[in-house]
């Protein structure tokens, strides 16, 4: 049986809309609506903030707020490593995505040795970096960091020297770059990307996996495939962005997207991928309250969360 343990990152710098660092909250709201206890059943850890530089002016517009950034890089990464190291198997409630590239960072600090496969079940490829970014919104750019890119052959933009030197020291964080090699990444339910993006996509071969084809095949053949082309990874993490379901239930998150999966398909999609010994970490993220009605995206993630931990804890 796995040890839990669950770490809260109620950060939400790196988006481009405000609210989801209320997300985390929301999820629990949703666990006490629904009469579970769960939270009271495992150890947290609530990462501090740097949410104040929300009121304050943007000092680099293609990496925005990436001081701050770099500052939750360095406080995730060690709560991640520290809880790995300790025998937990963290389960990581984000506000927005940027972090994960410091979850990223944290499970490959605590076993340097591993090879990480990342199954990032998103709309959104989050492959920008500060030379391509359309938004300067840091929760695009998480993936870019993990796989240590500029991508400067699809550059748009110059950047200013603090930018590329702060970009440079999120990349390195942990003192490994990279972290993950882009052919042990696979996306599920990819959507909505730029060129830029789709380029480093081609470039490496990155695995593609339509909400069509999870539909066709059905989540088990998927789960079955997906393992099977990361077999030589010795440990796997899986990142769950809420958008990856479709925007007529996705409301309450920042960038809802059509086409995507039905709420069964991801439940299933996940509790399937939690069956496997090599899943060392999950993480939710980017449900938006302050988006939703009645709370419908943190019930959701709430369900989604709840199955997966039962299934770990069988595991």
């Amino acid at each position: 049986m796995k040890n839990i343990k669950l770490i809260e990152v109620p950060s939400e710098i790196g988006a481009g809309t405000r609210g989801a660092s209320l997300g985390i909250d929301a999820v629990k709201i949703a666990a006490l609506d629904f009469m579970s206890n769960f939270f009271v059943h495992f150890p947290s850890e609530k990462i501090q903030t740097e949410n104040k530089l929300l009121f304050e002016p943007i000092e680099s517009p293609y990496a925005k707020r990436i001081k701050g950034v770099t500052t939750m890089y360095e406080r995730v990464s060690k709560a991640v490593q520290e809880s790995i190291k300790s025998n937990f198997f963290p389960v990581v409630l984000s506000g927005d995505h940027s972090t994960a590239g410091a979850t990223i960072a944290g499970i490959k600090m605590a076993k340097p040795k591993s090879k990480l496969g990342v199954i990032w079940i998103d709309a959104h490829a989050d492959l920008h970096t500060p030379y391509t970014t359309p938004s300067g919104n840091m929760h695009g750019m998480p993936l870019a960091s993990a796989i240590a890119e500029d991508n400067e052959e699809n550059a748009v933009h110059e950047i200013d020297s603090d930018t590329k030197r702060a970009w440079d020291a999120l990349k390195h964080i942990g003192k490994i770059a990279p972290k993950v090699l882009p052919e042990d990444i696979v996306f599920i339910s990819l959507r909505d990307y730029e060129r830029e993006e789709r380029n480093l996509i081609e470039k490496y071969g990155m695995k593609v996996i339509t909400t069509n084809e999870v539909r066709r095949k059905g989540p088990e053949n998927i789960v079955r495939a997906v393992i099977r082309y990361l077999s030589d990874c010795t440990d796997i993490y899986v990142s769950f962005d809420v958008d990856s379901l479709d925007s007529s239930i996705s409301k309450g998150t920042g960038t809802p997207v059509s086409n995507g999966l039905r709420e069964r398909e991801a439940e299933d999609l996940i509790s399937k991928f939690m069956q496997n010994r090599k899943i060392c970490c999950f993480e939710i993220t980017e449900v938006n309250p302050t988006l939703d009605k009645e709370n419908l995206m943190a019930e959701i993630a709430f369900n989604i969360l709840q199955r997966s931990v039962n299934i770990l804890m069988m595991n």
